[in-house]
């Protein structure tokens, strides 16, 4: 599906936007495009995955003039550009708005004007029934792909969503915290051991990623069935295996 075919990834300098980089330089893509707005998580990246397929575009989601050009003669977008840390979007929810609202919007229109094949965005199971500003502005981007179908006109693009839950050992997840808080002696920080979240892993979001992207019929949300755990046993499991005492 994807060989000989140019591909943008927002956000391409994250966790997912790696993994997804690795996976479809294995897949015969011609062209990748990372867009992201931090230059030394670019230089980091390029350094780590040296082909002559990347393409690297120093760009916010919120700029429409900038994506524009990432966009173009564009095959495919996966759009995984957000801001995604609970605490600091509370702190800071028109920032939020403005990159996970607007900029989904922004990769909307682009994706229209350059009459892109697909486009999937990646959300979050905290857009279900949302308590606080992340999962809110998640659920208006699912929103936001869904209709975007059914105002393009004649232009053939399908916009979808996928939504699944944390994904193991991502940046910014408990796990490495965890593991940071043990190697470095501090107290691991939990709200509450009963807490539960669902949990996948890097591989099965890629492969459900690229599933939806084959698949997909435009307007669609698509949800893995996704086993749970309490934050309480991840922490119990990972201090047994680093033989540290909590």
């Amino acid at each position: 599906m994807f060989k000989n075919k140019t591909i943008l990834i927002t956000g391409g300098t994250g966790s997912l936007g790696q993994a997804l980089t690795k996976r479809l330089l294995e897949m015969d893509a011609n062209t990748i495009r990372i867009f992201s707005r931090n230059e030394s998580k670019q230089i980091e990246m390029e350094d780590n995955i040296k082909d002559d397929r990347l393409r690297f575009f120093i760009g916010d989601v919120r700029d429409y003039e900038r994506l524009i050009k990432a966009v173009e003669d564009v095959d495919f977008v996966f759009h995984a550009a957000a801001l995604k840390h609970v605490p600091k979007i509370e702190y800071n929810p028109f920032e939020a708005i403005k990159t996970n609202i607007l900029g989904s919007e922004n990769i909307i229109n682009a994706c229209l004007t350059h009459n892109v094949e697909k486009a999937v965005c990646i959300s979050t199971d905290k857009a279900v029934s949302p308590f606080n500003t992340y999962g809110a502005t998640k659920l208006l981007m699912e929103r936001l792909f869904v209709s975007a179908n059914y105002h393009k006109g004649k232009n053939k693009t399908k916009f979808s969503c996928v939504r699944y839950g944390n994904v193991l050992g991502s940046r910014g997840s408990i796990v490495p915290k965890f593991v940071e808080q043990i190697m470095s002696g501090k107290k691991i920080t939990i709200t509450d051991p009963n807490m539960t979240r669902f949990n996948i892993t890097m591989d099965q979001a890629l492969d459900f990623i690229f599933r939806v992207m084959k698949n997909s019929f435009g307007g669609d949300v698509h949800i893995p069935k996704l086993d749970a755990y309490k934050v309480g046993d991840m922490k119990d499991v990972v201090s047994e295996l680093l033989n540290a005492k909590t």
